[in-house]
């Protein structure tokens, strides 16, 4: 059966070692409109023996009713599964489709090229290791082709192939790939991109997809599918510092409290301490619970629940990072922005930022640059209020209501991206990567950064209180005891009409409220009400809470 392997080996055959965890890569496909996105994936798919038999049965009756190709199979279909996007021939929506080979597992995401669903584009790419740029050969690079690039980008993919196709409709010219080759590579210089390799194919036919092509032997390099096998993207969320924000506090009962959410980067045990961010609380972390049992150890991309060995405040939103090297936090960030609906952005306009499970109302305060799609360079923007339009992406400072705890993206995107959400339609209007953060007095009064060698004395203060000087306790005092002498005077003067017995009056008050005031200080310091005693041993911790 076609995309099946039937296991005919005996029933009693001695068990064989597990098997060796297969690398995963996710990727996904872009550019502009009808550059065969959704076509080409269809056709790996196809010619690498992935599609079961009742899907290519499915695929060979919408072929007919829907399909574009006339008595051929449409390969687009296979990806594409909105009835909208069949009737229309476009991909709409981020498909998502899985499928491994000998040699790697693969998610990939088939985006939509279309302008007014950049956003969807988008949302493929922020989890996407490696891009798979379509170009049409007869048009070479397009304005959406470059968007698309700069997109992929500022969201950190880092690798990129550009599949060069339609290379039958240019009769499958050398010079023709050579040239939008050295196009390409000169628009996307300043694009940091770590590396770029470019495949000359035709999807509809299969050429250089899974098999080499009959019609180029002048291309030396390997077809789509043996690059995306060999392709070395690393992993760098396992050796980063340990990061997990708080999506859930799980108190199933009262003997039991947890926190639970996604580990974003990083590696935790129990023993370790973290860092409980924004209030700057250490603690040590007790369990790593999950629904299969304890774990002795948990990495980056794994859901656990972990319990703390103190009872301390964590609330959803909050993160737990490593001490040694925590994350920032701040109230403003310094941020690049891809605006995603038509109306443009509006400074001074309160939205809600996302950033990770933390939701707080924010507002832009000013828009710095922009970025110009034709050469991938951001560009000051104008005086006067300059804002972002629709897919456009420029440099932006956001002020917060509340401090978030956060990485730079390009050090961590799950902890450095956000969304900003319109406070009265719901809807997501753009997309953001954290730059810098920085606090405000307002903010940084509430965040100590404590040293690590202050961990063995949990729980440490939040703060070092303020040492109130002598002289500040005199003028502090004098501050309301001048004014209330003066108003004693001036009251016995108003009835008595004589400056003397008002002067005696008024000194007689205050040398009693002196005398009372010493009296009532002396009083106080023996007696040890409200005084807890710092001799007693602290209580237990508390296993499992």
């Amino acid at each position: 059966m076609h995309g099946v392997v039937v296991d005919s080996s005996p029933s009693r055959a001695p068990s064989a070692p597990p098997p060796i965890e297969k690398p995963i890569l996710r990727f996904l496909t872009c550019g502009s409109v009808d550059d065969g996105k959704s076509t080409l994936i269809g056709r790996l798919l196809y010619d690498a023996g992935l599609a079961p038999d009742d899907l290519l049965v499915t695929l060979e009756k919408d072929s007919k009713k829907h399909g574009t190709q006339g008595d051929d199979l449409d390969f687009a279909l296979l990806v594409d599964g909105l009835a909208a996007e069949r009737e229309q021939g476009i991909t709409i929506d981020v498909a998502y489709r899985y499928f491994a080979t000998d040699q790697r597992k693969f998610i990939v995401a088939d985006t939509p090229g279309h302008e007014q669903y950049t956003r969807n584009m988008a949302t493929g790419a922020s989890t996407a290791e490696l891009a798979v740029l379509l170009v049409d050969a007869r048009k070479g690079i397009l304005e959406q082709t470059q968007r698309h690039s700069v997109i992929v980008s500022i969201l950190g993919v880092r690798h990129v192939v550009v599949a060069l196709n339609k290379m039958d409709l240019v009769g499958y010219a050398a010079e023709t790939f050579n040239a939008i080759e050295r196009d390409f590579r000169a628009f996307a210089e300043h694009l940091r991109f770590a590396s770029i390799t470019v495949v000359p194919l035709v999807a509809k036919d299969g050429d250089n997809v899974v098999n080499r092509s009959a019609h180029m032997d002048w291309y030396r390099g390997p077809t789509l599918l043996s690059h995306l096998e060999s392709a070395a993207v690393g992993d760098a969320s396992r050796i980063a510092p340990f990061r997990m924000p708080v999506q859930w506090v799980n108190r199933p009962s009262h003997d039991f409290r947890g926190f639970s959410g996604f580990i974003a980067g990083g590696n935790v045990q129990p023993g370790d301490i973290v860092r409980i961010l924004p209030s700057g609380r250490d603690a040590r972390v007790a369990r790593i619970v999950t629904a299969d049992g304890d774990l002795a150890r948990a990495v980056s991309g794994q859901s656990v629940t972990l319990t703390l060995a103190a009872d301390v405040d964590v609330s959803r939103g909050d993160v737990l990072a490593s001490p040694v090297s925590p994350a920032k936090v701040g109230d403003r960030l310094h941020a690049k922005l891809l605006w995603l609906v038509r109306e443009p952005l509006v400074l001074d306009k309160s939205y809600l930022l996302k950033l990770g499970t933390k939701l707080t109302p924010a507002f832009v305060k000013e828009a710095t640059s922009h970025i110009k799609i034709e050469t991938g360079l951001a560009e000051p923007l104008g005086e006067g209020g300059a804002t972002l339009a629709f897919n456009e992406i420029g440099e932006v400072e956001l002020w917060l209501d509340s401090p978030v705890a956060c990485d730079r993206y390009i050090e961590n995107r799950d902890t450095g991206g956000f969304i900003l959400i319109d406070r009265v339609t719901n809807e997501t209007v753009a997309v953001g990567m954290v730059q810098e953060a920085t606090s405000t007095s307002r903010g940084a009064n509430g965040l100590p950064e404590s040293s690590y060698a202050s961990m063995e004395g949990l729980p440490q203060p939040l703060a070092r209180p303020w040492r109130h000087m002598p002289l500040r306790s005199l003028i502090k005092a004098l501050s309301w005891r001048i004014p209330g002498s003066l108003v004693t005077f001036a009251v016995v003067f108003a009835f008595t009409k004589d400056a003397q017995i008002s002067a005696a009056i008024t000194a007689t008050e205050i040398l009693a409220k002196i005398a009372l005031y010493y009296l009532h200080e002396r009083l106080w310091t023996r007696l040890h009400i409200g005084f807890e005693n710092n001799d007693a041993p602290p209580p237990p911790d508390e296993e499992g809470l």
